[in-house]
């Protein structure tokens, strides 16, 4: 059994979980080990106490399927998106590994984590869409566990041979990008959106299969800032980065490398990163609220998509605006689907204002 340490906040009761272990002198931090700072080698977050996970160490029924799959890699690589589904322990590990202005300091790194399940809310034949689902639950002042805390968690979908994406161009806008054949044959796109179902990046790649490996890289990708960022720093503008998606036997992993980059008349790179989520695979946990409210809410959230795709079609560029008079976007959301949770259906009626509202269109 595991023993999960997190920090819970008001902030990041809608954003984030942070787990942080003690820290000695004598930590090893990978890439700054020579520099004789304590402080770097402690992660960002806080303490508090969850109750224990039990890791289910069966492989997953995609991953036997994928290791038995003959014949194309198009279905090869149709197996190793949906081996993403499942119920998961998520780690989340970022740490700057080089900085390129004079006197740099590295940043401490970051860890959060989260219980989540991850299920295909659509399966096409060229297409999937993996929705993340949180499910948390908090040990108390009185050593009992709280109530669970549940929260539509991001989403990705996946798309064979896309000619068309929506990409970052900073400055919280996103541009259409048409890719021509040579680009887009044999490749994948992945869009990332963020809890409000709002555009975050889009990248593509190829799917690499050996007998018992799977994994998807991405082209060179311009992404918003990372929420983990967004509330303590503002020395940089954006994160151009590439990611690599492997399927593992008890889960999968999403890796970063990633520049921090401010923009000008010249791209100037602040520093680089290299980060690491790990999903495995749980069992044994109480999943019921979450998917309670999914099973509630899913077609609230599939308005929402919709309104959001029609919005992203209409134009050559689309800007967000994340706070309006004081309310931000995904609390708007949040908000509406509790309403319609509660059983006002009309609250579906209200999602294209509140997107026209928070954006801007060319």
């Amino acid at each position: 059994m595991i023993r999960l340490r997190f920090h819970f906040s008001i902030f990041f009761i809608i954003l984030s979980f942070s787990l942080t272990g003690l820290a000695s002198d004598t930590n090893y931090m990978f890439g700054w080990s020579h520099l004789d700072d304590t402080e770097l080698k402690i992660p960002r977050g806080g303490t508090s106490s969850g109750p224990d996970v039990q890791f289910d160490d069966e492989k997953s029924e995609y991953w036997i399927k994928l290791q038995e799959k003959k014949g194309s890699s198009f279905e090869k690589d149709k197996l190793a998106i949906l081996a993403m589904q499942g119920e998961f322990k998520a780690n989340f590990d970022f740490m700057e590994t080089m900085g390129f202005v004079s006197n740099y300091k590295p940043q401490k790194p970051y860890q959060s984590w989260g219980t989540e399940f991850v299920i295909a809310i659509e399966e096409k034949e060229d297409f999937i869409s993996l929705q993340h689902i949180m499910v948390m639950f908090f040990e108390q002042e009185d050593g009992t566990i709280s109530k669970p805390v549940v929260m539509k968690h991001w989403r990705q979908d996946w798309k064979y041979e896309d000619d068309k994406l929506n990409s970052y161009i900073g400055n919280n806008t996103w541009a259409e990008n048409h890719l021509s054949f040579n680009q887009r044959k044999g490749t994948w796109s992945q869009s990332v959106y963020q809890v409000d179902d709002s555009p975050r990046y889009q990248a593509y790649g190829k799917w690499t299969h050996y007998k018992n490996f799977s994994s998807w890289t991405s082209k060179e990708t311009w992404r918003v800032l990372p929420r983990r960022e967004t509330t303590i720093r503002n020395d940089y503008d954006l994160i151009i980065g590439t990611n690599i998606h492997t399927i593992t036997p008890d889960g999968w992993v999403h890796e970063q490398n990633n520049k921090k980059v401010i923009l000008g008349e010249q791209k100037l790179v602040l520093a680089k990163e290299i980060g690491l989520a790990r999903y495995q695979r749980i069992r044994d946990f109480d999943w019921r609220a979450g998917k309670i409210f999914w099973k509630n809410t899913n077609i609230f959230w599939q308005e929402v998509r919709k309104k959001w795709q029609e919005r992203l079609s209409s134009s050559k560029k689309v800007t967000i605006i994340q706070e309006v008079k004081g309310r931000y976007l995904f609390m708007k959301f949040f908000q509406l689907a509790r309403s319609y949770e509660n059983g006002d259906k009309k609250a579906i009626d209200k999602i294209n204002n509140v997107i026209s509202e928070h954006t801007r269109i060319k």
